[in-house]
């Protein structure tokens, strides 16, 4: 009965606070936005709402303390055609030390591409071609406390270019996964992108400089740099249950829901369900941005299919479809093999 009744105090919360946060919106007020881009098709697929199931490497992403229970090793890499022809990748790799404990690495690129360098005297280009890009990778660690409740964090490197501009920042994440008494039902908790300011930093930004122009005899030719400001990390709090309404021999029926609680944005809920056959073939949707006025994400589905290579090998293979509104759509493949 304590158990039923904490897990009902947890979905209370998770639907009301969505709707208190409103009020102290600050959109758009943080730098590094690519690292709130959903990582992993099977993931995006449930809606972002993942964080409490964390049973695959994007565990890494979504809650460190998912990696510790997934009792294997995995490799995953995933791609993402992103919007306005970008490319965002993330890959991981979890080592199940034993039972109890298991460590991973991650990296993750958004790649901008590159055009050719133009100026008002020179529209048709200089010669020259600038690009962009967005990275950040990490190692993390998880432990298993109990037979019921586990902890995980990670430590990443963050830098973000755009010609010869860039900036970087050192961030932690922190996750906790309780397994309930309630039909299995799991209850993860995490906090994401904790760490320093951001601030550009490059050649471009080395000027010369006359401060008095109106004063005749100045000194015209005086080196100068232009500063820009600090902003902070998308710090992200988020909460979230998921639970196996359906599982038999052939069947399992799972379905999610997550609570965002951004330092950047309106808060929102995201829900996923997911329905597995044989555990050879899934089939996926969700929907992200609840609660939330004019959202741009929205509908996600998705399908992937595990296939045993024999011995421990297995390999995962999913995709998902997502709904962007006026940007039309974005789709991910990923590939995962576990060993």
């Amino acid at each position: 009965m304590r158990v039923r009744k904490f897990s009902s105090i947890v979905l209370t919360l998770i639907i009301v606070m969505p709707l208190i946060g409103y009020s102290q919106s600050k959109v758009g007020t943080s730098a590094a936005q690519f690292l709130g881009i959903s990582v992993g098709a099977r993931a995006t697929a449930l809606g972002g709402a993942f964080g409490a199931i964390a049973e695959d490497a994007t565990a890494l992403y979504w809650n460190p303390a998912g990696i510790s229970r997934m009792g294997v090793s995995e490799a995953y890499i995933s791609h993402t055609e992103w919007l306005v022809q970008t490319d965002f990748n993330w890959a991981g790799l979890v080592l199940a030390i034993d039972r109890n404990n298991a460590i991973g690495i991650h990296f993750t690129q958004l790649n901008y591409g590159e055009d050719i360098v133009t100026t008002i005297d020179e529209p048709m280009g200089t010669g020259d071609r600038w690009s962009a890009m967005d990275i950040a990778a990490g190692i993390s660690y998880s432990r298993n406390l109990t037979d019921f409740f586990s902890i995980g964090g990670s430590v990443k490197y963050i830098n973000q270019r755009i010609w010869n501009e860039s900036a970087s920042a050192i961030a932690m994440d922190v996750g906790l996964l309780f397994i309930t008494g309630f039909n299995d039902m799991k209850l993860g908790v995490s906090i994401t992108n904790f760490g320093t300011e951001m601030k550009m930093d490059g050649k471009n930004l080395s000027i010369i400089h006359d401060p008095d122009r109106d004063s005749f005899g100045s000194n015209d030719k005086i080196p100068a740099r232009l500063e820009t400001d600090s902003f902070v990390l998308p710090l992200q709090f988020r909460v979230g249950l998921a639970m196996d309404v359906l599982r038999s021999e052939y069947n399992r029926l799972l379905v999610s829901v997550e609570a965002y609680y951004p330092n950047d944005h309106d808060p929102f809920m995201s829900t996923g369900l997911e329905y597995t056959w044989n555990d050879l073939l899934s089939i996926r949707g969700g929907y992200r941005s609840l609660f939330m006025p004019d959202p741009i994400e929205t509908w996600t589905v998705g399908a992937g299919l595990r296939l045993n290579l024999g011995g421990n090998l297995v390999s995962k293979f999913d995709y998902v479809y997502q709904d962007f509104g006026v940007f039309s759509n974005v789709q991910t493949i990923s590939f995962g093999l576990i060993f």
